[in-house]
């Protein structure tokens, strides 16, 4: 049995029990909560593709790049579970019933998602449906946008010149929920202590948190990066300040081409790096300001 509070890694399939105890003629498989990785297909992991190639049924999000789906067997039934920032999204209940029904129904069951599961995927929603319904379950990791965009912009993320450490953290708190003032507070914690901020979802309430950070006395210079699509042969990359790290003057050059659009949003996710190391970003991602920024500081 396993210890309380820790993963299911079994892969074995077990005889389901009702709520009486009784055990059911039904033998249910552990639903695997797979990481697709940031895009790239050639990042998925080789359990990941293992899983996916053994699924019965995927449940799979808007994130994941189709291609990850050949993997899957001709005979495997995909459902799309999406949810993106101002599109229609999938309720979070329905995706932990259909789940819970295709995994007692006998199915090997893929929930898949992009990135990793366990980094702002809803994973903990989906283990503790899972486990109040006495399911085995297990996480197979994969890479994390912010990974894919340090490769992108060709940084360290925990450059030990320049940044001690790394934190995730999202700039789009739980719907119907402020930003929490003391955990922006936290925000400009790190930052003075030059700790990169990798912002997921930050966009969409850029101005809520760049607002308070440059408020509080963050420096309006410091080095941003704004990544669209990280670890995609798409992406776009702009290298900038905070200052200037707003939606409505987002024109920077970009390493794809072309200033921002409406037509982002389809690229794939928007990933923000703040800290000292954007600024080491290959010289062709620098924005201008940035680059003044950093002739002054040199001077």
């Amino acid at each position: 049995m396993n210890p309380p509070n820790r993963p299911n890694e079994s892969t074995a399939p077990t005889v389901h029990r009702n709520s009486r105890g009784a055990a059911s003629s039904t033998t249910v498989h552990p639903v695997l909560l797979v990481g697709a990785g940031p895009g790239d297909p050639e990042l998925l992991t080789l359990k990941a593709a293992r899983a996916i190639a053994a699924a019965d049924v995927i449940l799979v999000d808007a994130l994941v790049n189709p291609e990850i789906l050949s993997h899957a067997r001709a005979d495997a039934r995909i459902t799309a579970v999406g949810k993106r920032g101002g599109c229609a999204s999938t309720p979070q209940a329905f995706i932990e019933k259909l789940m819970i029904r295709e995994a007692l129904a006998g199915h090997r069951v893929v929930r898949l998602k992009g990135g990793d599961p366990l980094i702002f995927g809803r994973a903990g929603e989906e283990i503790a449906a899972l486990r109040a319904a006495g399911l085995p379950w297990q996480v197979i990791n994969g890479i994390t946008s912010a990974l894919a965009a340090g490769a992108g912009l060709g940084v360290s993320l925990t450059h030990r010149d320049h940044s001690p450490g790394i934190a995730f953290v999202t700039g789009h708190p739980k719907t119907g929920h402020d930003l929490d003032p003391a955990v922006l507070a936290a925000w400009q914690a790190m930052l003075r202590a030059g700790i990169t901020l990798a912002i997921y979802m930050g966009t969409t309430r850029l101005e809520e948190w760049r607002a308070p950070l440059l408020a509080a006395g963050i420096d309006p210079a410091m080095p941003a990066a704004r990544i669209i699509g990280a670890g995609r042969t798409d992406m776009q990359i702009t290298v900038t300040t905070l200052a200037n790290l707003d939606g409505g003057t987002l024109d920077a050059q970009t390493r794809a081409g072309g200033p921002s659009s409406a037509g982002d949003r389809q690229r794939g996710p928007v990933m923000l790096l703040l800290g000292e190391v954007a600024a080491q970003a290959e010289e062709s991602h620098l924005h201008p300001l940035l680059e003044r920024a950093r002739s002054v500081a040199q001077a």
